[in-house]
């Protein structure tokens, strides 16, 4: 099996990509880069088996249904349940019960444009299930690094080196078994926050397509479907990737 990581950004200069080869005995990172525009996504992604992606797949249904029309018009009082119903999709429900963290808006954050750009990726990907359909996933590393116990925030920016290199040795110290087919590659992801999310993808596409990851539950799937369903690992999955 190969799996596909992607840390999607807005700016394909930003873009992170791992690709990672499951054997017997070890995992190797075949490729990993930061700077992939859509053509290289696409070409990555007939190379391997699986995929997973650091983006939201969709919006929450009550923030479509609002903007077109299809139910009626917010006309009660503000409160904090309407903002979040609007804000969240099921699967951030989910994520903040699990790791007490909230994933950003896709409906009220920067993360929308990203999230735009994955939507075409998508479409070009022939993605039609978006909660999962075995092929493409959603996912967060933040949401995996808590449930390996690893740290999942203070890492990202250039004036947080120390931070990533430490989240690194730590990881790496729980992934013994995990090579580089070019030494450069470990190097790059003591340099840069968006090659090691990129390689956290790509174990995390490992752990869904092994089952080892949450899945919706029958009254979830339907909106998962439509909105994106973030797969997080379940736990002790980091030592059962292999």
């Amino acid at each position: 099996m190969k799996t596909l990581g992607v840390d999607l950004a807005s700016n394909p200069k930003k873009t992170g990509i791992c690709i990672v080869a499951w054997r017997e005995q070890e995992a190797v990172v075949e490729d990993l880069r930061v700077g992939a525009d859509d053509h290289d996504l696409l070409w990555a992604h007939q190379r391997v088996d699986v995929t997973g992606i650091d983006a939201p797949f969709g919006w929450p249904v009550p923030f479509e249904q609002m903007l077109s029309g299809a139910a009626p018009r917010w006309t009660g009082p503000w409160s904090r349940e309407r903002r979040d119903d609007l804000r969240f999709r099921l699967t951030d429900f989910r994520v903040w019960k699990i790791t007490g963290r909230w994933p950003l808006s896709v409906s009220a954050d920067k993360i929308a444009v990203p999230a735009l750009r994955c939507a075409g990726l998508l479409e070009r990907l022939g993605v039609s299930d978006r909660s999962g359909d075995g092929r493409v996933y959603e996912i967060y590393p933040a949401s995996a690094l808590h449930v390996w116990g690893l740290n999942s925030t203070g890492y990202k920016g250039p004036k947080k080196r120390r931070e990533l290199q430490a989240l690194w040795i730590a990881l790496k110290q729980k992934t013994p078994w995990l090579q580089f087919a070019d030494k450069g590659q470990e190097s790059l992801i003591m340099d840069r926050d968006d090659a090691l999310d990129a390689l956290v993808a790509a174990l995390i596409a490992r752990a869904a397509k092994k089952g080892l990851t949450i899945c919706p539950t029958d009254d979830e799937r339907n909106r998962a479907t439509t909105e994106g369903w973030i797969h997080v690992p379940t736990p002790g999955s980091l030592e059962k990737l292999l």
